[in-house]
């Protein structure tokens, strides 16, 4: 099983850089995913509230023989269930769904910037659940400059990770900096660019693009593996996304190259601005908001 790199989080919990994401992946295939994920050597899931998929996340890990102890699970708090008791209940949910009674990383999945208060009381219940054990580390997802500023100004716990879009073509540098400045780790969503390949435009898929396919061929990858360690070396962690077993192996094999600063300069060099997800900014409870199911 490949040797994979691990994180050190702000509050001395460590973390496989690396992990499967199952955004968007029906829950009939997450079982499978994650099944095929944990068997490959993966010790890392990624999910969420919104996903509709945690029970699956739950029983793959649950039949596949590794211990609880050694999967770093991670979920996210939909913007649904913010304020303090919306929250504290939100986290029930999911454990429930996951079938455990401690999760390691749990994150609010998106900032509210129109009812700032109640993003801010979801993350007060994020730090009385990491006090009271339940929780081993708490973080936020798409939470840019302005977000994170007020977020340090009023928290008591610098979050352990901030998750966001963050591939060769969007970088997000003033959000990794300002995080970097805290002990905030960046975790990449969409770390190889897939929500780009739906694009128009010059590049529409980096998996296409000269320079990375040029750095892949030097050292015998694929593209996706180039930029999945490009990632790695950057000190972020990643969660890409497949339900192929083949692909879910491939991206995990990025431990034994390494990309020189020249390789990691040049892809640093392809970034566009140009985000692929939603506008932070847009995200209200009227437009993006949906009840969470009990079960």
């Amino acid at each position: 099983m490949p040797d994979v790199t691990t994180l050190t989080l702000n509050n001395g919990v460590t973390m496989p850089a690396l992990g499967l994401g199952v955004f968007q992946t029906p829950p009939e295939e997450t079982r499978a995913a994650v099944t095929a994920a944990l068997e490959t050597g993966y010790r890392h899931i990624d999910t969420a509230a919104a996903y509709g998929n945690e029970r699956q996340v739950g029983e793959a890990v649950a039949a596949s023989g590794v211990d609880r102890g050694e999967v770093f699970l991670e979920t996210k708090i939909w913007i649904s269930d913010y304020g303090y008791d919306q929250t504290l209940h939100g986290f029930e949910k999911s454990a429930r769904k996951l079938s455990v009674d401690q999760i390691d990383l749990l994150i609010l999945h998106q900032a509210l910037p129109s009812q700032f208060e109640l993003t801010l009381e979801a993350y007060r219940a994020l730090e009385t659940l990491l006090a009271d054990g339940q929780v081993r580390a708490i973080g936020v997802s798409n939470f840019m400059v302005d977000h994170l500023t007020t977020l340090l100004e009023k928290a008591t716990v610098v979050p352990a990770v901030n998750q966001i879009e963050v591939h060769p073509y969007f970088q997000q540098r003033d959000v990794q900096t300002l995080g970097a400045e805290h002990g905030i780790l960046t975790q990449a969503w969409s770390p190889i660019g897939g929500i780009t390949f739906y694009r128009d435009g010059e590049h529409t898929s980096t998996l296409q693009d000269p320079v990375i396919g040029g750095i892949a061929e030097a050292h015998g990858k694929t593209p996706a593996q180039v930029m999945l360690r490009w990632h790695v070396q950057r000190g972020r962690s990643v969660i890409p996304k497949s339900t192929k077993p083949q692909r879910i192996a491939e991206n995990l094999d990025v431990f034994d190259f390494d990309l020189s600063s020249d390789e990691l300069a040049a892809i640093d060099a392809l970034n566009t601005g140009q985000r692929g997800g939603p506008e932070p900014e847009v995200i209200t409870l009227e437009s993006f908001g949906r009840p969470i199911p009990e079960d």
